[in-house]
């Protein structure tokens, strides 16, 4: 008897920590000699011999007790168990994983279930207090982020139509995705659109080994494997271009078009010594001791002049970059060499360069040009090294061109 009375103590404990002391003293107080028996046989069988089991914490378990009664249908326990998660005295649910389970729940119970349960949730919300403030479906919002596809854990954006030639967008070294807010946008209407970040970049998982470009375009080859809807036109611009590089060569049944955009397939021995000293810098002064010099790189004087907005959220972004993985995805691309193996390349394939571009000098781009076969080359005048920004109308003019050859 003393046992019984000891498991139902610890299962009291358990069911007022999830439910809350007035719940819990509200169903108590209701016991009869009709259900008496059974308000001892729950708390001490379910609230203390399973949720006291240390397989799994109480915030997991409060999950699996939502997605579960979703699933049933069971919606007055459902909006039990929502309105003790979200005022829970230590910290419950937080309202992102809620709307994450209730999404979930769409996927696997259905949408009249979803449609449901974010209703019951809202008026919990209300009913507590919990401000929910509006949230226009802007074009933000009408792109999937955050799906994760391969090891490490790399962010990725999916929008676009459901049929058409599917688009890979790599973007350059320092940035991430949203370099691609643009072109991304123009092509979504035909084609289904795929962005992601580098490894160590962006808000893909920071990677404390180091790594290679063949690294990189290992992570290029599962992403689109796993997309399953290759083979793909692959836009790699700068470090993209790259990986884009290295994606046909050494995986050309996942590729059937190209654009390399302001790229090289190998830096001139000289090259090294600048490497060499912007790593010493982020050494010495993380991201703020070398964005100065790449902004100039990446957007020319007169462009930085007439665009000083868009200059000051491009400086930002890059001081934003982990210095870490800036520095580690320099050593994995200083060292480029695909030059003897482009004539390998037999997808359709623009090469585009920046006039006045330094970083990635014209010559660089047709000498990449010359060696895959019927590769078409072209000067983008006024533009210089994120030549998407600076020339966005003849860039996607030269995309579309490309993409109606795939």
């Amino acid at each position: 008897m003393t046992d019984r009375l000891d498991d139902f103590d610890r299962g009291l404990v358990n069911r007022r920590a999830v439910l809350g002391d007035a719940w819990v003293d509200r169903s108590l107080g209701q016991a009869t000699t009709l259900n008496a028996e059974f308000q001892s046989l729950i708390t001490r069988g379910v609230w203390h011999d399973i949720w006291q089991r240390p397989g799994l914490d109480h915030r997991t378990r409060r999950l699996l007790v939502l997605a579960m009664t979703m699933a049933q249908g069971r919606w007055d326990e459902f909006e039990l168990h929502l309105r003790a998660a979200v005022v829970a005295k230590d910290g419950g649910v937080p309202l992102d994983t809620l709307k994450e389970v209730l999404l979930q729940g769409a996927a696997y119970c259905g949408v009249p279930a979803a449609n449901t349960a974010f209703k019951i949730a809202a008026e919990v919300c209300r009913a507590e207090g919990i401000a929910l403030e509006p949230a226009p479906l802007t074009p933000a919002l009408r792109v999937q982020h955050h799906h994760t596809f391969s090891t490490p854990q790399l962010h990725v954006a999916l929008q676009g139509a459901a049929s058409g030639v599917p688009v890979v967008l790599s973007h350059a070294l320092g940035l991430d995705l949203t370099m691609w807010d643009g072109l991304a946008a123009a092509l979504a209407p035909e084609h289904p659109v795929l962005r992601y970040d580098h490894r160590a970049q962006g808000a893909s998982a920071a990677v404390a080994a180091p790594f290679t470009l063949d690294d990189l375009v290992n992570d290029a080859a599962r992403l689109v494997r796993e997309w399953g809807r290759g083979p793909v036109v692959f836009i790699g611009l700068s470090m993209g271009g790259m990986v884009a590089q290295g994606l046909a060569i050494r995986h050309p049944a996942l590729v059937r078009g190209l654009v390399l955009a302001n790229t090289t397939a190998q830096y001139p021995a000289a090259a090294q010594a600048t490497w060499d000293a912007r790593i010493a810098a982020l050494q010495d002064g993380g991201m703020a001791g070398v964005v100065q010099g790449v902004v100039e790189r990446y957007l020319h004087a007169e462009f930085r002049a007439a665009h000083p907005g868009f200059t000051a959220t491009l400086q930002a972004q890059l001081l934003r970059a982990d210095a870490t993985g800036y520095a580690a995805s320099c050593q994995a691309i200083r060292h480029v060499d695909w030059l003897d193996g482009l004539a390998q390349v037999r997808c359709p394939t623009l090469v585009l360069a920046g006039a006045r571009d330094v970083g990635a000098t014209p010559a660089m781009g047709q000498a990449i040009a010359e060696r895959i076969p019927a590769a078409q080359f072209e000067l983008l005048a006024e533009a210089s090294h994120l030549s998407s920004a600076e020339q966005p109308a003849r860039f996607e003019a030269a995309v579309r061109g490309l993409l109606a050859r795939c």
